[in-house]
């Protein structure tokens, strides 16, 4: 079973301020995240700027939101040199060729493809040109359009993909979850499956990770009630750490041990399991019959199993009433 990795993903949750996004880079890593994943968005290579409205041309409002919400380039540099700094890998959702262009910049373990551009294949065969690995989610797609995807990736040939089973829905239910279908990507495409989840616990993560996902991406903020697209169903950062918890925990679950028995169940063992006792005193030489044993706790050298090993002996030297009983003590010559 490889490690899990697991992203720790603040979107846009810095809210155009660079200090913010310096601390989520650090809570990231304090949670026990493997990466910290922003959204690199610039509003004019992912939104239309008018709309048309009874006839009319009118400016697009989320392009304005988006816009407020950005860091400049040389911000995301400072935020990159931040978490070089303290070790913790960087990455981002790209939206267009000039976040591409920036994010290399970055030398970033991975670029991530969200959702909403799995069937964009001009910005997936330009992410694939890069060579780094591309992290794919499939929300609000059919299979017949995620193999489309992957089919453009590989012919650009390109290789190092992971497939994200996600359901774009904020918050989503974890009856909604849909996991199965996780194995429906695995089986279809053979490449390693991960989970977006956008769930407001760990149970979808921790079945997943049941299931042999090799990554778990999770929003997260440092304040769910702050202005913005990504907070409110966004983990604050107790709850991070909780999660992430959580999902290393199963993973050790899921962990073969070299032996069956480990050392604290073990001792759990010698208290519960139930061996053979004298029930009463056996002067040496007598016959042991099965009213003349208890088979009780704790543990002892002789299993209720051997019982029949037990009965018909004869005692050698004696034995005390409640004495453990041992091979040692009987005499079965006779």
């Amino acid at each position: 079973m490889n490690p899990i990795h697991i992203i720790a993903e603040a979107g846009t949750n810095h809210n155009a301020d660079p200090a913010a996004a310096r601390r989520l880079v650090e809570v990231a890593q304090q949670s026990g995240a493997d990466s910290v994943k922003f959204q690199i968005i610039y509003p004019e290579g992912l939104y239309v700027e008018k709309l048309r409205q009874d006839g009319r041309l009118v400016d697009n409002e989320v392009v304005a939101a988006r816009r407020k919400g950005m860091l400049s380039d040389d911000a995301w540099r400072d935020v990159a040199r931040c978490a070089a700094e303290i070790g913790m890998p960087l990455s981002a959702s790209v939206f267009d060729t000039r976040s591409i262009a920036l994010l290399q910049e970055f030398a970033p373990p991975y670029i991530k493809i969200a959702s909403c551009d799995l069937n964009n294949i001009p910005l997936l065969e330009a992410a694939a040109a890069t060579g780094r690995k591309l992290i794919v989610s499939t929300g609000m797609s059919t299979l017949a359009e995620v193999e489309e995807s992957v089919r453009a990736i590989e012919a650009s040939g390109h290789r190092d993909l992971v497939l994200m089973h996600c359901v774009s829905v904020y918050p989503c239910p974890t009856s909604s979850m849909n996991l199965g279908f996780l194995r429906t990507l695995h089986k279809e495409f053979g490449y390693p499956i991960g989970l977006s989840d956008h769930t407001e616990n760990s149970l979808a993560a921790a079945a997943a990770v049941v299931m042999g996902v090799e990554w778990i991406e999770k929003h997260f903020t440092l304040d769910r009630t702050s202005p913005g697209f990504d907070h409110a169903y966004a983990m604050e950062p107790s709850m991070l750490a909780a999660y992430v918890n959580d999902i290393r925990q199963v993973e050790a679950a899921m962990r073969p041990m070299q032996e069956k028995v480990g050392p604290q169940e073990a001792n759990v063992r010698l208290r519960a399991r139930r061996a053979l006792y004298a029930a009463r005193d056996i002067a040496p030489g007598e016959e042991i019959r099965a009213e003349d044993v208890l088979i009780v706790r704790p543990a002892g050298p002789l299993a209720p199993r051997d019982l029949r090993i037990v009965v018909g002996s004869r005692s050698k030297s004696g034995i005390g009433r409640y004495e453990p009983l041992d091979l040692s003590q009987l005499d079965r010559a006779s």
